[in-house]
This record gives structure tokens, sequence and C-alpha cells, in this order.
């Protein structure tokens, strides 16, 4: 890995959980970690509930776009954490990948997208911990 370790978040619309990862990743670990996120079938705009929800966190991720996955952003990445979207994700060798067991935030209501949100929160707490190691 890199000393300054890239991080890409994928799902399939890249318009909930991958958005609010790369949201709360870019907010905690500010220029330790790059940060890329991308989806299978990506909409056309960031899913509102879950855009409102970070900002209950501080985290503007309103002005975001989903972004299509390609084969050069998983090839740039030390780590490809996928979010429900199968087997879109290509694997190459020597990169780490986790597959993230979370609801879609699509078409729920604020409490749930907000306990999604929370889940994703440690998960990217834990990860900043990995991969940024004090010492």
């Amino acid at each position: 890995m890199s000393a300054k370790p890239t991080v890409l978040f994928v799902c399939v619309h890249n318009a909930g959980r991958s958005q609010m990862a790369a949201g709360y990743l870019q907010a905690f670990a500010g220029d330790r970690i790059e940060v890329l996120s991308a989806g299978s079938e990506p909409k056309d705009r960031i899913n509102p509930v879950a855009v409102d929800a970070m900002a209950e966190e501080g985290i503007d991720i309103a002005g975001n776009t989903p972004k299509l996955l390609t084969v050069d952003a998983v090839k740039e990445s030390d780590v490809v954490i996928t979010m429900g979207c199968g087997d879109a994700c290509p694997i190459f060798p020597g990169k780490r990948y986790e597959d993230w067991q979370l609801d879609d935030p699509a078409g729920q209501d604020a409490d749930t997208v907000r306990r999604i949100r929370d889940e994703i929160r440690g998960r990217v707490e834990r990860l900043i911990g990995e991969l940024t190691p004090t010492v």
C-alpha cells in the first residue's frame, strides 16, 4: 500500500451508501487518504435523504455527482469497499477488498437512512484506524 492509501467505495447507484462513506472518510481523514466513489449503475443525482442525513453531521455531499465505476478507478485504489453491487467490481491481485453489508437507503425514510449513516460512520472510523495507524 502506498504512503497515502486510496479507498474506493462502490455501490449500485453511487447515490447513497458510497457517497455517505466517501463523505465521512474525506471529512475525518482529510488529506491522509485519497477518497473515490463510484457505482455500477449510477443515478443522475445523490439521494436527497442521504444529503440531509449527512448535513445533520456537518458534512456536505449535496454537490457530489454519481460516477460510473471504471476499471481504472479500481486499479488506482489500494482498498475497494463494495456495498451491495454484487460481482460488478473487477478483481485485481494485491488489492484489499471488503464487502460492507448495508441496507440501501433508496426509498427509505429519514430515520432508516440515519441508522444506515451511523453504521457507515462506525465502519469508516475503524477503516481510518487501520489505514493510518498512530506512530
